[in-house]
């Protein structure tokens, strides 16, 4: 299921009209625009909130699975890095990424690499753990072409915001032994379906930018 739930950035596009950056999610605004929300299993609830002093997106799951998605056509060659924020209220005790029962995390960032066809398709989700280690590719039980990267794992940094920066290409080339296609899709997830769970999370602003490589 969270790999079939991405099929849907294939059906459109937004297309990157600077050669710096693309603000993909621009929250901190108020905007939500462009993103569009997939329900599965329950619904997380995703609105916009003040925290402190900033306006982010908030995500409230209870045993829900739902997520948002923002296409995208952008060459991960020219735009490699991203970059987004994050805080989760705490991890979840039950996740187990080696099972589809225990396939479930607080806080997620999908990229998304279309192929011409369906099966072909690979992603690469960027997960706030509670065991998983940090910077071990695993792939999803759901598909072998969805790689899981644990950016954060544990409670640790629960709470707090963190600021992260991921670059796109070398974790393709990392994870799947080739170059990329063009990125397809942005999309994030809080979900706790399988686990029963209950948990509240927030996202900053998301952008990619390219670099001098």
């Amino acid at each position: 299921m969270r790999f079939i739930v991405l099929t849907i950035i294939l059906l459109g596009t937004v297309v990157a009209s600077r050669a710096d950056e693309l603000s993909i999610g621009h929250f901190s605004a108020g905007d939500l625009t462009g993103w569009s929300d997939k329900t599965f299993s329950g619904k997380t609830e995703y609105v916009l909130v003040t925290d402190g002093e900033k306006k982010v997106l908030k995500a409230h799951s209870r045993h829900a699975a739902s997520g948002l998605v923002k296409k995208v056509t952008l060459d991960p060659k020219k735009y490699p890095l991203l970059h987004w924020s994050w805080k989760v209220e705490h991890t979840l005790i039950h996740e187990n990424v080696t099972k589809k029962s225990g396939d479930d995390f607080a806080a997620r960032i999908y990229v998304v690499f279309p192929r011409t066809f369906f099966w072909r398709m690979r992603t690469i989700t960027y997960v706030w753990a509670h065991k998983l280690p940090k910077d071990t590719p695993t792939p999803s039980p759901y598909s072998s072409n969805a790689i899981i990267v644990a950016v954060e794992s544990g409670d640790e940094k629960a709470g707090q915001w963190v600021s992260e920066t991921r670059n796109v290409l070398e974790d393709y080339r990392k994870v799947f032994g080739e170059n990329p296609p063009p990125i397809g899709g942005i999309a994030i997830m809080t979900d706790t379906d399988d686990t029963k769970d209950e948990v509240n999370a927030w996202y900053g602003d998301i952008s990619i930018t390219g670099s001098c490589q």
